[in-house]
C-alpha cells in the first residue's frame, strides 16, 4: 500500500473547519519528518515498508505519524510489520496425484500459516528436465525470499542452487535431496529406510516368501528414487534371498507409462509375484493388474496416500503405501525459512519427517 500522497492530495484541506473557523490542513511528509527528526525521504520508507530504516526510527515515524492524524492508527501500525516472506515452491508437472496433492495445499496455506508472515506460492515445472528446473530456479529465486523444490541430481540443479545461495537466497529440497549443493536444508523421508521399510513388506506379504518382484521408479535421477531402491535391495539381500529382482524400470511417474511398463513386465514374467513402485503414478500399476486379473495374486506397495491409491487399498490391488504428510512438508519447510530469516540454525524446532505406513485396516 502506498501511502504518499500526491501534492494535490496533500493540498486539500479537511472536510470541515476548525472550532475557530480555520480550514484543518492534512498532515505531509515534511511535517511528519519534522516531528520524528528524520528525512522526508526516511518518512517515505517507513511509510512504504521500503527497507533500510532501523525499526527505533520506524517506530518514531508513525508515532508522529499518529499524532498528527496523517493515517488510522491500524493502517500505520502495519507499517511496523515486516513484509511476508516470498517463498516459492517448485514441483514437477505431470500426473503425480501425491504431488498435485501438495501443490493443492501450498496454493491455499497462506491462511493456516499466517502466524509465520509467510507468502507461498506453487509453481509448476517440466518433470526429469534438469535445465529446465535450473532455470525456473534461477527466474523464480529473484523475486523471492526463499525457494523450495524437489532436486533432480544435476550439475546445472547444483550450480543453480549455489548461485542463489550467493545471492543470499535460502533454497531447500524437499521429498528427494541435491547432496554437494550449497541448499541450506532438506525436507523428507529418510529414503534408504522407506525402501528398506517397501521391502520388509513384501517380502513378509509373500506366503512363501520366493519368487520374482519387479521394481518402477520415476527416474534414478531423483536421489529419493535411487535410494528406496538401494534400501529396497538391501534388506532383500538381507532378509529374502530366495526373492528374484527382475530389474528396476523408469515410468517417469506417469501413469500411462507405468501402465505400460506393468503390462510388459507381466507379459514377460508370468511368475511375477510382487511390485513396488519406488515412484508415484499408482494408479497406472493398478490398472494394468487389474485388466490382466492379477490384482488379487501379486503384493503390490508403492508411495503417497491419495485418493486413488486409498481406493486400491481398499479394493485389494494395493497392499500397503509409504507416504509423508504434505502438510508437515511445507510446515517445516516455512519453519526453516522463518528460521533463517530470524538468524537461528535452520533445524530448530524442526522435527524429523516421518515415514507413515498404510493398510487397508488403519486408513484414516
Amino acid at each position: 500500500m502506498n501511502f504518499e500522497r500526491s501534492p494535490r492530495q496533500r493540498a486539500r484541506p479537511a472536510s470541515g473547519p476548525a472550532d475557530g473557523g480555520e480550514t484543518v490542513r492534512r498532515a505531509r511528509a515534511a511535517d511528519i519528518a519534522r516531528a520524528a527528526g528524520v528525512s522526508t525521504a526516511t518518512v517515505d520508507r517507513v511509510l512504504n515498508r521500503r527497507p533500510g530504516v532501523r525499526p527505533a526510527t520506524a517506530q518514531r515515524v508513525v508515532k508522529a505519524a499518529a499524532a498528527l492524524g496523517y493515517l488510522p492508527e491500524a493502517d500505520l501500525l502495519a507499517t511496523l510489520r515486516p513484509k511476508p516472506m516470498r517463498l516459492v515452491f517448485l514441483l514437477p508437472a505431470g500426473t503425480n496425484r501425491y504431488l498435485r496433492r501438495l501443490g493443492q495445499y501450498i496454493a491455499q496455506a497462506n491462511e493456516p500459516l499466517a502466524p509465520f508472515n509467510v507468502d507461498c506460492r506453487c509453481q509448476f515445472v517440466e518433470a526429469f528436465n534438469p535445465e529446465v528446473l535450473a532455470d525456473a530456479l534461477l527466474r523464480h529465486g529473484g523475486k523471492a525470499d526463499g525457494m523450495a523444490f524437489m532436486a533432480l541430481e544435476h550439475p546445472l540443479v547444483r550450480e543453480a542452487v549455489g548461485a542463489l545461495a550467493e545471492r543470499g537466497v535460502p533454497v531447500l529440497t524437499m521429498i528427494s535431496d541435491l547432496l554437494h549443493s550449497r541448499r541450506a536444508a532438506y525436507v523428507g523421508l529418510d529414503n534408504r529406510a522407506a525402501g528398506r521399510s517397501a521391502g520388509f513388506l513384501l517380502g513378509r506379504f509373500l506366503p512363501q516368501r520366493s519368487g520374482k518382484i519387479a521394481l518402477i521408479a520415476g527416474s534414478r535421477s531423483y536421489r529419493a528414487h535411487e535410494e528406496r531402491e538401494m534400501g529396497f535391495l538391501h534388506i532383500r539381500e538381507e532378509m529374502f534371498p530366495s526373492i528374484a529382482v527382475v530389474g528396476l524400470r523408469e515410468g517417469h511417474d506417469d501413469s500411462e507409462q507405468n501402465y505400460r511398463q506393468t503390462r510388459s513386465l507381466l507379459r514377460q514374467h508370468a511368475d511375477l509375484v510382487g511390485i513396488y513402485n519406488i515412484g508415484g503414478a499408482s494408479d497406472g500399476v493398478g490398472r494394468a493388474l487389474k485388466e490382466s486379473k492379477r490384482d488379487r495374486d501379486i503384493v503390490f506397495v508403492g508411495h503417497g496416500l491419495t485418493p486413488d491409491t486409498r481406493a486400491m487399498l481398499i479394493d485389494g490391488t494395493m497392499d500397503a503405501v509409504i507416504t509423508q504428510d504434505p502438510e508437515a512438508i511445507v510446515l517445516n519447510c516455512v519453519r526453516i525459512f522463518t528460521n533463517v530469516r530470524d538468524g537461528r540454525e535452520p533445524m530448530t524446532g524442526v522435527a524429523p519427517t516421518q515415514i507413515s505406513l498404510f493398510v487397508r485396516e488403519n486408513l484414516p
